[in-house]
């Protein structure tokens, strides 16, 4: 569920990012925040000893405590002691390094891995290339671009036949109606 940010710290211009959520709003008055989980696993947040917060230039921030709430995250961090604090945090994100990610079970993948797979009919016809991951409640939709223009493909069994990432491509099984 998560995606992938390259963004240079001033120290090591080489980091990757992982979203692992985003600021929604402030809660209560002593600096607390609201925040939507990007994460199949939302209590990793209390477990978080540092979050890097901002997608322009992340920086990182303490994290001293974490709950989970209403099927969000309420977080504080150490430097944010006040509502106005908190406010000016509306809608960032917040990241971790890409090599403190989660460990994946095999056949799991994080989604922004997707992006920039070619997508395939079952027939062999080229659909174009998954360029987003929209996530939903229901389930994810995987947008392609193609020569015919956006597609978009429910992220089901039924749908998604093959993923192969050392090839760079996906299968799909294109039901009626989903093609434009």
């Amino acid at each position: 569920m998560s995606r992938k940010q390259d963004k240079p710290l001033e120290n090591d211009p080489e980091i990757d990012f992982i979203v692992i959520g985003q600021i929604t709003k402030p809660h209560g008055v002593r600096g607390e925040v609201r925040v939507m989980p990007h994460t199949d696993e939302p209590e990793r947040f209390s477990w978080l000893e540092h979050v890097y917060v901002g997608e322009t230039s992340p920086k990182k921030m303490a994290v001293e405590q974490a709950r989970v709430h209403q099927g969000m995250i309420l977080l504080k961090l150490t430097a944010v002691s006040d509502r106005f604090a908190a406010e000016s945090l509306r809608g960032e994100w917040l990241m971790v390094p890409e090599d403190e990610a989660l460990p994946l079970e095999e056949g799991e993948y994080y989604l922004f891995e997707l992006e920039g797979l070619e997508v395939y009919t079952t027939e062999g016809e080229l659909l174009g290339i998954l360029t987003n991951v929209i996530e939903t409640k229901a389930n994810n939709v995987f947008e392609v671009q193609g020569e015919q223009g956006e597609l978009l493909l429910p992220d089901t069994d039924e749908v998604i036949q093959d993923i192969d990432f050392e090839n760079g491509r996906m299968t799909v099984n294109l039901l009626p109606g989903l093609r434009p």
